[in-house]
């Protein structure tokens, strides 16, 4: 037996509950992993509270980022002790999770835990880190250096945001956070933010183009937002887009690709490729400071999941939720 988060659907609605669980409901797979540590993000906060509908198979076991330690392997690349970090691939959606004590896995969706990093450090950073060092190598890729102007984040108070400030400001970018927590600014310059600019200043309609501003951006709002960030971006800037915050629609004009030759990229880090994802997690390593890292988590036990995850529903949680599945 195994405690776990487990949500559960009847005529009532989706519940989601600390429970017990007998190791022979354990989905299929080819590596089981004792957990040691998981995460809470945006996604599995929709999945817990019920408020969008992530979870596609019932009974799931949320959380989508896994650390922790082999101990059964069919997977010739992987043996019991190895230490393995997961993030994605429809886990807590169609596969059980990480918010339980042991998880079996595709082994092919798992990556060596990145020399440097602790199991605790890997999900400090977790899925919304490694995203937020996707987006970065986006911009670099499409030719956005620190010389080519100031760079906008916003959601800047959350997971993806908070990461993306750090490593961007280590990097040598100047970067302008957008929140809608003014509470928050003194964290945000913490991280490296010059400037802090008002989440309502982007989330409603605005003009097919602004002002030139952004030589790149970090989106994790969508909707109204995205599209004004785009229409003040420079003649040639990038915007890397991931998420969904405001919404899922994008309310924009065609105006600043065809005019100003912005580009509009798209992230997913749940199908990345492994490549990529081993690329993302050996810059993390190089470009994450550490005490940065330590700033952006706090820790939380496994008892504790289902409330956090309404109070981040809510927008009254700041940075990365990491859980210690033993306690």
């Amino acid at each position: 037996m195994f405690k776990a988060i487990l949500i559960e659907k009847d005529e009532a609605g989706d519940r989601a509950a600390l429970r017990e669980i007998d190791e022979a409901q354990l989905p299929e797979g080819d590596v089981t992993v004792a957990v040691a540590y998981s995460t809470l993000n945006y996604k599995d906060g929709l999945a817990i509270t019920g408020k969008g509908p992530v979870v596609r198979r019932f009974p799931m076991v949320p959380g989508i980022d896994i650390a922790g330690t082999v101990r059964e392997s069919r997977h010739p690349a992987y043996r019991p002790g190895d230490q393995v970090v997961l993030n994605g691939w429809g886990v807590g959606e169609t596969h059980w999770g990480g918010l339980a004590q042991v998880a079996r896995l595709k082994g092919d969706w798992l990556v060596p835990l990145p020399e440097g990093f602790t199991p605790r450090q890997a999900m400090a950073i977790g899925t919304a880190g490694y995203t937020a060092m996707l987006c970065v190598m986006a911009l670099e890729r499409h030719g956005i250096s620190p010389d080519k102007g100031e760079v906008l984040v916003t959601g800047a108070a959350g997971g993806v945001g908070s990461t993306a400030v750090a490593l961007l400001s280590g990097l040598g970018y100047t970067v302008a956070a957008v929140s809608g927590r003014p509470e928050e600014a003194a964290y945000l310059r913490g991280l490296g933010a010059a400037e802090i600019l008002d989440r309502a200043a982007f989330s409603e309609p605005g003009k097919p183009l602004a002002r030139e501003r952004w030589a790149g951006a970090v989106d994790v709002v969508g909707s109204h937002t995205l599209a004004n960030v785009c229409a003040a971006t420079q003649y040639r800037g990038v915007v890397t887009a991931c998420g969904l915050a405001q919404g899922m629609d994008l309310p924009a004009s065609v105006a600043p690709f065809i005019l100003r030759g912005v580009s509009l990229i798209g992230i997913d880090s749940v199908m990345c490729p492994r490549p990529e994802r081993l690329e993302a997690w050996s810059r993390l390593v190089r470009d994450l400071d550490p005490a940065k890292l330590d700033t952006m988590a706090h820790e939380i036990g496994l008892s504790e999941a289902v409330a956090t995850a309404g109070q981040l529903m809510a927008g009254r949680v700041r940075g990365r939720v990491i859980v210690d599945v033993n306690r």
